[in-house]
């Protein structure tokens, strides 16, 4: 009987048959090139629809008409280092580059301290090539005057400078933080970016284009950094639950809402918070949202 059973045992072993066919599967799903591709072309359609187009342009010029042409009128003014004598939020203002060298201070010392070399050199990339490429794209991307718009509203402002530096700074820090706390540094990174694109919109600096095209350009450059890394060191799955997902959004939505209000005009508000809740949208599923999704999609199934 023994002689006849032990034939039969290797086809009982747990893994044998599933490893083969779940190799390809997983390989199939997580194209890890598609995010920064679609990111790519999000910014490039952001582009080509508000700034090439002469509906693009009556829409986001038709804002400005909205209301006191400063940004006296909006909420967060007192916070926005233009007032005589107040403090600005980071990165507003004189606070641009200091923002930017203590963020990527923080980044080099959590890499130094946690030994992540390669996830260290992309949080680096990431932060480098967008406020890079913001500086390049804002001084080569033409802007057409389609509509014989005034001269105060033909500078090149896209995308966004402000934006680029709470976006691409929460994108770095996730790749250099602990897995088990990247949710919540993505959480503080995202109610910061909310506050910050809000505020650009509303007070005037930048158009609502420009501001989602900073973030698309944060999103793309991390997307890249994210593919290029070994499969060793790549970001897994991020174990953020649902409720977080839902307190996140929910309270960057109310910092948008207030961060983007105005005195003078509901319209161009509720425009400059919308805009803000999309780009702390995209950064949390950037950040948060798409390796968790991933995961689910590509777990073997038992049985």
């Amino acid at each position: 009987m023994t002689q006849h059973d032990s034939p039969t045992l290797p086809a009982h072993r747990p893994g044998a048959s599933r490893q083969a066919p779940d190799a390809p599967s997983l390989s199939r799903t997580t194209r890890p090139w598609m995010p920064a591709l679609l990111y790519t072309l999000g910014f490039l359609t952001v582009y080509l629809l508000a700034i090439c187009t002469p509906w693009g342009q009556r829409a986001e010029n038709a804002l400005f008409g909205l209301g006191e042409q400063g940004g006296e009128e909006a909420w967060i003014y007192p916070l926005s280092g233009a007032a005589y004598g107040s403090t600005p939020l980071p990165p507003l203002e004189l606070s641009t580059k200091p923002t930017l060298m203590v963020g990527l201070a923080v980044i080099v010392l959590l890499t130094l301290v946690r030994r992540c070399w390669w996830p260290g050199c992309a949080a680096l990339g990431v932060v480098i090539f967008t406020t890079g490429g913001k500086e390049v794209l804002k001084s080569t991307l033409p802007r057409p005057d389609l509509v014989g718009a005034p001269e105060n509203l033909l500078d090149q402002g896209f995308p966004s400078g402000h934006t680029t530096i709470p976006a691409a700074l929460t994108l770095a820090a996730v790749l250099v933080v602990s897995p088990r706390i990247r949710p919540y540094v993505a959480t503080v990174g995202v109610l910061w970016l909310a506050c910050i694109a809000a505020a650009s919109a509303t007070m005037g600096g930048h158009r609502p284009s420009e501001v989602l095209g900073a973030t698309l350009l944060a999103c793309a450059c991390y997307g890249l950094a994210t593919w290029l890394l070994p499969p060793a060191v790549a970001p897994g799955a991020t174990r953020s639950t649902r409720a977080l997902s839902v307190i996140t959004l929910t309270v960057a939505l109310a910092i948008a809402l207030v961060a983007g209000a105005r005195n003078d005009t509901l319209t161009r508000s509720l425009v400059s918070a919308a805009t803000a809740f999309i780009c702390a949208a995209l950064v949390w599923y950037a950040a948060v949202g798409r390796p968790a999704h991933t995961a689910r999609r590509t777990r073997p199934t038992l049985g």
